[in-house]
């Protein structure tokens, strides 16, 4: 019986039970439908994030359909977390300043997290050692990050591929990336439509920091802003390269303050993709903004339901 995960977790079961100990030391899902778990932020009309809020702040629509939401949770839980870092010719300049922000990203995390980390230029490679797949040791992260000088061209959608097909071997039922580049791609063998048909079927959360030069021909924010819209996650285009360090420990709060809405949808057979919308309201009725992923995907491969 396969699991498909979406957002914290998208998880399609003909039959069967689950259990995500992430989520509460007892809490436990049995199911005999699809259930759908999403990974959501909530801001408020400054940017700041919300906590606090009862399931009955939100609502789910998938496909325009108001959907019945049948688990709720809002707990600051260890994640799997994979850190992309472009180590392309053009980010040189700026690579000390990413590797300082990382860093703090790691040091603002939870911290029983467990973290790797993807370097790519001319291809994609894992940095952590081949024996250690994942750590939350910060002196291994920092010497991982530390590993490679800058140079060469920029294989973007080969590392988020490689990176994807890690982040399941996570233990931790919360996954995110965290992709630092241009978004521009000039060496992948994989295409963008085939990294974007991943995310859709992945349960990661992926946040996207862009780093420009102004003469760089190859920048393309527009890739990074579908990678996390698709994920449910954010874009950050700092203007200047110091402000990645504010960004990271941004993403770190935001990933232990998410929420966990769940619902069960309705089936007809279909592998299409399914668009989600989430909203949410204060409790004075206030407008708040929820950030989720868009849509999800059921993998081919995993045959009809």
């Amino acid at each position: 019986m396969k699991n498909i995960r979406s957002g914290i977790e998208l998880v399609v079961l003909a039959l069967g039970a689950l259990s995500l100990s992430g989520l509460g030391q007892d809490f436990k899902i049995a199911v005999t439908s699809d259930l759908v778990l999403l990974d959501v932020s909530v801001k408020n009309s400054k940017g700041g994030y919300v906590g606090g809020l009862p399931k009955e702040s939100f609502q789910v629509f998938e496909g325009g359909k108001p959907q019945t939401i049948s688990q709720f949770s809002h707990d600051d839980i260890p994640v799997t977390v994979g850190l992309v870092i472009d180590s392309s010719g053009s980010m040189g300049p700026k690579y000390d300043q990413v590797v300082t922000a990382a860093l703090v990203f790691v040091g603002s995390s939870n911290p029983k997290d467990e973290t790797f980390i993807v370097h790519f230029n001319e291809g994609a490679s894992k940095s952590l050692p081949p024996d250690l797949p994942f750590t939350d040791d910060s002196k291994k992260l920092r010497d991982a990050l530390f590993s490679v000088k800058p140079a060469g061209q920029t294989a973007l959608y080969d590392a988020m591929i490689l990176a994807l097909d890690h982040l399941e071997k996570g233990t931790r039922d919360k996954k995110s990336l965290v992709l630092v580049s241009d978004g521009g791609d000039n060496r992948s063998t994989h295409t963008l439509d085939e990294v974007k048909r991943r995310i859709q079927e992945s349960r990661a959360t992926i946040y996207t920091i862009g780093l420009f030069d102004e003469d760089d021909r190859d920048q393309n924010p527009g890739v990074l802003r579908q990678l996390s819209g698709l994920s449910g996650g954010e874009t950050f285009l700092p203007k200047e390269t110091n402000q990645v360090v504010e960004i990271c420990r941004q993403v770190a709060t935001d990933i232990r303050t998410r929420y966990t809405v769940g619902y069960v949808p309705f089936r007809d057979g279909s592998t299409a993709a399914r668009k989600i919308k989430v909203t949410a309201t204060g409790p004075n009725g206030q407008k708040l903004t929820a950030h989720s992923r868009t849509s999800y995907a059921i993998p081919v491969s995993g045959g009809s339901r």
